[in-house]
């Protein structure tokens, strides 16, 4: 009897305890929760629509063509025959059967190349901060607008390392608020203010070399420099600008 009251006690005493921390705000140790990988919940093929969908074409954006042309994959949601020419060539260079169809195995791959905080696993949101210690601040766009862009366009930076044999890529330059743009000397409406640009260098290979993995890779701004290629996306946004641009 004696012990089943002091358990009794126990049980109140914690239960008093915790009502007490939630009342007055005493600060709780929580377990983290692991990142989630983006959860595809069907295959996806030529026909389907939906966000899912969306967000397929953004992962395999970077596999617009096989030879150099200026397209790119639409990310509208509706899974057409572009789309699927680019999951197959995905597919393929990751050693998957290449059917342009999205199923679990291309899932789990497209996923592999997912960070925790929503970047790539080969790139960091940080690399593409504002040189001048605004990160995403200060552009044309808001912050996570900018964000957003950046994010898409890590994934197409990573089709370009892939094809480079995974040789690393240094960013140069990315997102740039117009305080930054300005002091660097960059154009009145550059793409680099909407965090959908970037100044990249990939190790081992010349600009030649990368210039030709960009133009295949769905980006419509490529500028040639001596020492780094520039990369952009401004055909796919309303306030890009308007058009391809290849100064290669």
């Amino acid at each position: 009897m004696l012990a089943g009251t002091r358990n009794r006690w126990a049980v109140r005493s914690f239960i008093i305890l915790l009502a007490a921390m939630l009342s007055f705000g005493v600060p709780q140790i929580v377990a983290p929760s692991e990142a989630q990988a983006y959860g595809w919940s069907r295959t996806l093929k030529e026909g389907s629509s939906g966000a899912d969908v969306r967000e397929l074409q953004i992962r395999v954006a970077g596999w617009a063509a096989d030879s150099a042309s200026r397209t790119h994959v639409a990310v509208d949601g509706q899974f057409g025959p572009g789309t699927k020419a680019a999951v197959t060539r995905f597919q393929r260079a990751y050693g998957l059967s290449a059917d342009g169809v999205a199923g679990p195995n291309t899932h789990k791959a497209l996923n592999a190349l997912e960070a925790s905080d929503g970047s790539t696993k080969n790139f960091n949101f940080s690399e593409f901060y504002s040189k001048d210690g605004s990160q995403f601040n200060g552009g044309k766009v808001g912050a996570s607008t900018v964000k957003e862009n950046v994010r898409r366009m890590m994934y197409k930076l990573e089709a370009i390392r892939k094809k480079a044999g995974d040789r690393a890529i240094t960013v140069n330059s990315g997102f740039r608020s117009i305080k930054h743009n300005s002091n660097v000397g960059g154009a009145s409406n550059s793409q680099h203010m909407y965090g959908i640009a970037a100044d990249i260098v990939v190790s081992g290979r010349t600009v030649s070399q990368t210039i030709s993995y960009a133009q295949t890779s769905g980006f419509s701004g490529i500028i040639r420099y001596s020492t780094f290629t520039h990369v952009d996306n401004r055909a796919e946004y309303s306030y890009g600008s308007s058009g391809y641009y290849w100064a290669v």
